[in-house]
């Protein structure tokens, strides 16, 4: 049984080899992108839904791009589609932004057949961004921690506080101080660098063997994190 004339030219028509492989490179490379962005997250705020958006946008981007092809008509109609659309999701990081406009930017280039500009940008963009994660660029000294406790006064007290914080730590500084217990005792909170991780618990059990200190609480913080 033949086809219809119809239906044979507009099969014929259609050209598969061309879309197929754009999507998939486009989504190949936005699973590269959402790889990288795994492995070089240092935060407390990760997201799942993120990471699929990176692998999945690069997609929806090229199937876009296909679709208005070099049609301005298509291309305003699109357009006016998403602007419909009402993304209410917040990215709390720069970076997380990021790396999901790499991935719109890996589905764009796939969409529009440049698969060199593609692959090319794909690879210096994972490169540099592991670069800049182990090398620690832009990161500042800060201290690390801040320790709390009460303490009775006196300077012999204040004089064994001080012993204790210079033996663990780079370096410490007097952020509060009140009064506690109606004025028995005071509030002390430094900020403090520890030498090293081993040092901040070492700290903690020297500054609760002093005489008189109690209370003794170390808070990290931890200046690429985001609570």
């Amino acid at each position: 049984m033949t086809e219809p004339a119809g239906l044979s030219s507009l099969t014929d028509s259609l050209v598969w080899d061309g879309p197929m492989i754009a999507l998939l490179l486009a989504f190949g490379l936005g699973q590269v992108i959402a790889v990288m962005y795994m492995a070089t997250f240092r935060g407390l705020s990760y997201s799942r839904a993120t990471v699929h958006a990176m692998a999945l946008s690069s997609v929806i981007t090229c199937m876009l791009m296909l679709a208005v092809g070099s049609s301005i008509a298509a291309g305003v109609g699109v357009a006016a589609g998403l602007s419909a659309v009402r993304f209410r999701t917040t990215l709390r990081d720069p970076r997380d932004l990021i790396f999901v406009f790499a991935a719109l930017g890996v589905g764009m280039a796939c969409g529009t057949l440049a698969y060199q500009s593609a692959i090319g940008g794909t690879a210096v963009f994972v490169v540099g961004s592991l670069v800049l994660h182990c090398t620690g660029y832009g990161a500042r000294s800060q201290p690390d921690g801040l320790v709390r406790f009460i303490a009775p006064q006196g300077e012999s007290t204040q004089e064994a506080i001080a012993k204790v914080l210079a033996s663990y730590c780079r370096s410490f500084s007097l952020v509060t101080l009140r009064e506690a217990a109606q004025g028995n005792a005071m509030e002390h909170a430094y900020q403090v660098s520890a030498r090293s991780l081993n040092e901040r618990s070492l700290m903690v059990a020297s500054l609760q063997g002093v005489p008189g200190v109690k209370n003794v609480t170390l808070l990290l913080q931890e200046p690429t994190l985001d609570v």
